[in-house]
């Protein structure tokens, strides 16, 4: 047993702040008062051409004369190749000033909600040339909400690590959709979803992969005000898609270059479905809306049919991805954590649950290691990594390792395949596990996919690695959000 931190540990402010009127903050940012000790000079050597930085956010809310309470937050900031500010939280840059020993970038004020809000950084003091420490203001409605200090690292890859080790990249494909977000591998083909998240198209894109070294697109296909689609599984002949609009897509995939679009299920048009999951003869589908686990049968795979769900009673999330093993559900239900469920009965009943600081449980994987049933366990915020929990006994779940790299990144998805773990990393790529003694994870390969120059990147959390397949052909498929379809050799 080890301990359980959280995702966040207060490492206290990393800036003496002064406090600022919420009209320097959210209508005039560039009057914005500087620290006293600031030092402008070190920040003239901080590398800003082409340049994408994570930052750790600190708030501090006065809860009373005497005490303040500090809780995190993410964020990042982003360079064009003249060194000027292009994005700031995801939004364009406004009110910046880089030069004469001042840094201040601010945000324009998108409407979130219908209500404007806007992120400003005050750089202090530089720590080399890829690091800075300051202070942030974040407004809304024309209100300063929350002010704080934070610090920020430029998303190169970790100091002194190759490109790859033990990877080697056979092919890149292009997706010609908004953002790659999952891939799923049969029949001799790939099949690529994406999301809408730049307002563009989503949808989903076939790839014959019968040449991994130069897959060839088959197809593609998007379906009018129906563009969100995240997540993709098959079995069979029917390929199953998540869509935000309208529930379990399902397609006929007797000609496996051409999918043809079968029916939407549960068939009412009013649900949206996140993720899929295939076990056995059941289909499992996470709604975020519903806050249901959606459970069908698929002995007959074209036509699911729709069984029961499981709907934890206290939620304050929502199911976002689930694992089903030896008639248990494993599932990430965001802020109420990691549960597990028995399949035994009409109706899932809750068998345990396990939960930390600062939680977004995400995504899971579970197998058996020496009698013992063993869950891999992640998030999707800053400084999510892979917990690892022994879940022999639900009712007592115990943390007995975990792997982690740097702090101001996430995991996402995960696969358990014999003793090796594979790991869709966003900024941090790909990363394969021995976990063969599965309280000790051992790093055995990498490949660094996040690169800055690539085309549409961004400053989110939720940029680079995002999916991932290991299907069995000797081969790793990994959906990077910019670079869309990247294969590589099993190490």
């Amino acid at each position: 047993m080890i301990p359980e931190l959280g995702e966040w540990v207060d490492p206290g402010a990393f800036e003496a702040c002064p406090a600022q009127t919420s009209h320097a903050a959210c209508i005039a940012p560039e009057t914005l008062v500087m620290p006293a000790d600031c030092d402008g000079g070190s920040l003239s050597g901080l590398e800003r051409q082409g340049a994408i930085y994570r930052a750790e956010l600190r708030y501090e809310s006065q809860m009373a004369p005497d005490r303040v309470q500090a809780f995190p937050g993410n964020g990042g900031f982003q360079f064009d190749a003249a060194g000027q500010p292009v994005s700031v939280m995801g939004n364009g840059a406004h009110s910046t000033s880089v030069t004469d020993g001042r840094f201040i970038i601010s945000s324009r004020a998108p409407a979130s909600y219908g209500v404007h809000e806007r992120y400003t950084f005050i750089g202090c003091h530089a720590q080399g040339s890829r690091s800075l420490t300051g202070c942030v203001h974040w407004c809304r409605g024309g209100t300063l909400r929350y002010s704080g200090s934070f610090r920020a690292e430029r998303m190169t890859w970790r100091e002194g690590e190759p490109e790859s080790a033990n990877l080697q990249l056979l092919s890149e494909s292009f997706v010609n959709m908004d953002t790659p977000a999952d891939v799923y591998v049969t029949h001799g083909h790939a099949y690529v979803v994406s999301i809408n998240r730049r307002r563009l198209h989503g949808g989903l894109v076939v790839f014959d992969v019968s040449n991994p070294a130069m897959p060839v697109q088959r197809a593609v296909v998007r379906f009018p005000n129906d563009e969100y689609w995240n997540g993709v599984w098959a079995k069979d002949n029917a390929l199953y898609v998540a869509s935000g609009d309208s529930g379990v897509l399902v397609f006929d995939l007797s000609n496996p270059a051409q999918p043809a679009f079968i029916r939407s299920h549960p068939g009412n048009g009013r649900i949206d479905v996140h993720t899929v999951f295939v076990e056995g003869n059941r289909l499992y589908a996470m709604s975020p809306s519903h806050k249901q686990t959606l459970i069908f049968d698929v002995t007959e795979p074209l036509e699911p049919r729709l069984l029961t769900n499981f709907t934890y009673p206290r939620s304050k999330g929502y199911p976002h991805d689930a694992f089903a093993y030896e008639g248990r559900l494993y599932v990430n239900h965001l802020d109420d954590g990691f549960l597990i469920a028995g399949l035994e009965g009409e109706t899932p009943e809750l068998l345990g649950q396990y939960t930390y600081p600062h939680i977004f449980s995400h995504a899971n994987a579970v197998g058996t290691f020496n009698g013992r049933t063993v869950a891999f366990e992640g998030g999707e915020t800053m400084g999510s990594h892979v917990r690892v929990l022994d879940v022999t006994d639900p009712a007592n779940i115990v943390k007995i390792g975990e792997y982690k790299l740097r702090g101001l990144t996430s995991v996402h998805n995960m696969l358990l395949v014999g003793t090796r773990l594979y790991v869709a990393y966003y900024h941090e790529g790909v990363r394969v596990l021995d976990v063969s003694n599965p309280a000790q994870p051992r790093e055995i390969a990498h490949y660094n996919t996040f690169r800055e120059s690539d085309p549409g990147r961004g400053d989110k959390l939720t940029e680079g690695a995002i999916g991932i397949r290991v299907p069995g052909d000797g081969r790793i498929y990994v959906v990077d959000t910019s670079r869309g379809l990247l294969i590589f050799n099993e190490p």
